[in-house]
């Protein structure tokens, strides 16, 4: 079913994101360093979360598993999941450990500076027997990043609920989603990231993450398909504000960004993904039809465009209608 110009309807399909999710703290200021900020608002963040959300914004069926720390800030998180429609069976809380906090800004020169509090932090503390299996076998889609991947037992929980999905029929779908400072070094952080590559049906990187993992400075065809495997069905480089490029087994291509005053980055890449997921879910025949893939890369590009106009993430999600606005004025 479509609608609007060919964009495909939002799916009704189950897209489970699992994951971490925490708390950002942005600057009341633009363009300062972390240690210059006068003050900070808390946002809620983690990709993971905010790809569950941006599926919801539009009208999609999605569901967050994870774990928060038994606290004030991770009840608040449980309960902003449940406020957009997003199930939260899938999360525990753990009593010993503290909700995850992340201070963010956005530099002067529009780069991002991330500081972690982690130590340990919930998210990282999930064990496999702590899974709603039930839930994730329930699921079209499964999506995951790699923060997940950096300790024990969160990993093992990670790779046991990918597991579960693939054998579920689940497409898997993975943002690695590369936060440096998280990483005991970058090569740890390249093997751990590539380590379960090969299992992704769907993969989204954008162009700082491959050319962290190609080792080359290029954005180019080229670099893009050294990370092709045989098992994928599209591999999606995001590059900012010149839109984004796709490949499958049989075609390749580029969709130009929407141009937009751009205030804060954060979770842009999220609401791209999430909102593909949920126009895909339904018929995944999508992703083997290049003219539809076009016009749903087109509205994934829209979504993200439309996150960078606000601060902080969740906030700036957008909703199908304001998303056909911008296509329809851009048009």
């Amino acid at each position: 079913m479509a609608l609007n110009n060919g964009i495909p309807a939002t799916g009704t399909g189950l897209i489970v994101s699992f994951g971490e999710m925490l708390i950002d703290f942005v600057p009341t200021v633009s363009g300062v360093s972390l240690a210059e900020a006068p003050g900070f608002l808390k946002a809620p963040g983690g990709a993971p979360a905010n790809v569950a959300i941006a599926v919801a914004r539009i009208g999609g069926k999605a569901a967050f598993v994870g774990k928060l720390g038994d606290d004030e800030f991770g009840h608040m998180l449980a309960g902003i999941l449940k406020e957009n429609g997003v199930r939260a069976d899938g999360i525990t809380f753990d009593t010993g450990a503290r909700t995850a906090l992340a201070f963010v800004t956005l530099r002067a020169d529009g780069e991002r500076e991330f500081m972690f509090y982690r130590n340990p932090s919930a998210d990282m503390l999930l064990r496999p027997e702590e899974l709603n299996l039930e839930l994730i076998r329930s699921a079209k889609v499964f999506h995951y990043g790699s923060i997940s991947l950096i300790v024990e037992p969160c990993r093992s929980a990670h790779l046991k609920a990918m597991e579960v999905a693939k054998e579920a029929g689940c497409l898997l779908s993975y943002d690695p989603n590369l936060r440096l400072p998280l990483w005991p070094s970058p090569e740890e952080a390249r093997q751990q990231i590539l380590s379960i590559w090969e299992k992704a049906d769907l993969i989204k990187v954008s162009d700082v993450e491959l050319e962290f993992l190609t080792g080359s400075d290029k954005i180019d065809d080229a670099s893009a398909l050294s990370l092709w495997h045989p098992n994928l069905k599209l591999l999606l480089v995001t590059v900012g504000e010149h839109g984004s490029k796709y490949y499958t087994k049989n075609f390749h291509g580029s969709v130009d960004a929407f141009h937009v005053k751009t205030v804060d980055t954060t979770g842009a890449g999220d609401s791209f993904v999430g909102s593909l997921l949920a126009k895909i879910v339904d018929d995944q025949s999508i992703l083997e039809d290049e003219p539809r893939l076009r016009e749903v890369l087109k509205f994934a590009n829209a979504c993200g465009a439309i996150t960078t106009t606000k601060k902080g993430a969740i906030p700036a999600l957008p909703k199908e209608e304001d998303v056909l606005n911008l296509i329809k004025e851009s048009a």
